[in-house]
């Protein structure tokens, strides 16, 4: 993973670049061509890396998008789609000869209809928004990954996005059913509708997760859910991480589905607790949160079979939130903690997937890989599912650290491969591991995959540069052209 190596820009575009400025606003009011314009978008959360596009279109309708795109298509232009920019694999990174198209203006709900359960929107709209919207009505969406006071549907669709209540609602493909995608070269189509198991092929799975390699989703229909009776989470401490591991393994192993189960490791329940105020013991190896719904006799009942099942597992604490308020503060701590590492030190956020059974291992194999490259680590993830989002600590501004830390987490991913695992949860592969994916896929794996993306966008001009090898991509000393 380190010395992650860009696609050389195109210098004739570059050459061109006040006469593609001028026809792009011809057909778009929206262009952004100003310096310090440009340079709010020259990165995503994954900062390391950083390049000033060519120019930013910020449409406000399907119709201009696809004016915009079937411009660059005509005009040889690579795109970038863009929501909010939260990725933290660079996905949303741009290259010095690329138009951003983002999707952030997009933002209204379209319509919301209870009786079948869903909500149509513009999918520049946040995740949170589109909760809030429907609130008020008794419902919810489910997927709510940690950035989703800021992180747009748009870019939850791209990276198949989850969160923490995944565990028991499903990832962002598990809640969408319909979709407006605008192609390379312009045209509008339609995938799904607004019911269950559209027919044909699975054309709304292909796309979520595609990390805008096929084409902009500018709509979607998303499902609302009822909310719940009554919900509350549980803090559980732990003296070690096995114990901690066995204990989440035990409780999914008896056939109980909380709505979420969190992990955090010693140093990250110090950092949160320290921005947050969260209510979070200091004196423990590990900490569980698992929330549960329901009447109040269904979650007096699950946390019983949850405290029995915990014993096993010699907890130091075990105690339910008995507020409103002390339940908010317990995901408060967890949700701003990306938010509270950043105050004390530099991170990368690593995303990989392991089989529960080996949560121990992983989590021995995190500190010990760690502990070679003289690094520190704080471990937060989503223990129901096995998503580890180990945060390994560093000094940007040391190009030594910067180098150890992208090796060690290249070396993470790789343990989590080797463990029965995958290289993603939720966050994409974009540049960050495009050069680990032979890690997990051989040659023909990869060749198979690329030829589903040169049928969306034969010339590759979407997201370029990005998930698969360079060397395996057309232009870039590759034979998929």
């Amino acid at each position: 993973m380190s010395g992650i190596q860009l696609p050389e820009p195109d210098t004739g575009v570059l050459d061109r670049r006040d006469a593609l400025v001028a026809g792009l606003q011809r057909v778009s009011p929206n262009v952004v061509t100003d310096p310090i314009g440009l340079e709010v978008f020259e990165a995503d959360a994954l900062t390391a890396y950083r390049n000033v596009p060519l120019a930013v279109v910020l449409p406000t309708s399907t119709e201009e998008v696809s004016r915009v795109l079937r411009f660059c298509h005509e005009n040889d232009l690579n795109v970038l789609p863009r929501g909010a920019g939260t990725s933290l694999s660079g996905g949303a990174l741009p290259m010095k000869d690329t138009v951003v198209v983002g999707i952030s203006k997009m933002n209204q709900v379209l319509d919301i209809n209870l009786d079948d359960r869903v909500a149509r929107v513009q999918t520049g709209i946040t995740n949170l928004g589109i909760s809030n919207a429907v609130s008020e009505l008794g419902f919810f969406y489910a997927p709510d990954p940690s950035s989703q006071l800021a992180c747009t549907l748009a870019g939850n669709i791209a990276m198949n996005s989850g969160g923490a209540h995944c565990l028991k609602y499903g990832v962002t493909t598990n809640n969408i059913l319909g979709m407006t995608v605008v192609m390379m070269d312009g045209e509008i189509v339609e995938f799904g509708g607004d019911f269950l198991d559209p027919h044909g092929y699975d054309f709304l799975g292909l796309m979520t997760g595609s990390e805008g390699q096929f084409g902009i989703v500018t709509e979607a229909t998303v499902r609302i859910l009822p909310k719940a009776e009554g919900e509350r989470p549980m803090l559980m401490g732990f003296n070690s991480a096995e114990d901690a591991g066995g204990c989440v393994a035990a409780i999914i192993g008896a056939g109980i589905v909380p709505v979420a189960l969190e992990y955090m490791d010693r140093p990250a329940i110090k950092i949160c607790e320290d921005f947050a105020g969260a209510g979070y013991p200091l004196d423990v190896e590990a900490l569980l949160i698992v929330e549960v719904e329901g009447s109040e006799e269904e979650i007096a009942d699950l946390f019983g079979r949850i405290r029995e099942i915990a014993k096993d597992f010699n907890p130091t604490e075990m105690r339910e939130a008995q507020s409103a308020e002390e339940a908010a503060a317990i995901w408060r701590g967890r949700k701003s903690a990306f938010g509270a590492m950043g105050r004390i030190s530099d991170y990368m956020c690593m995303d990989g997937v392991i089989p529960l059974s080996t949560l121990p291992k992983a989590l021995s194999e995190v500190s010990r890989i760690c502990q070679h490259y003289g690094l520190g680590v704080a471990n937060i993830f989503h223990a129901g599912d096995g998503n580890l989002h180990p945060l390994i600590m560093f000094n940007a501004n040391d190009p030594d650290e910067k180098d150890r830390a992208e090796r060690c987490g290249g070396d993470i991913l790789e343990a989590c491969v080797e463990l029965g695992g995958c290289l993603t949860g939720e966050h994409g592969v974009g540049i960050e591991k495009r050069d680990l994916m032979t890690t997990q896929y051989n040659r023909t794996d990869l060749e198979q995959q690329i030829r589903v993306k040169t049928v969306f966008d034969p010339d590759w001009r979407l997201n370029r540069g990005k998930v698969f090898p360079l060397d395996m991509q057309p232009g870039n000393g590759s034979p998929h052209a």
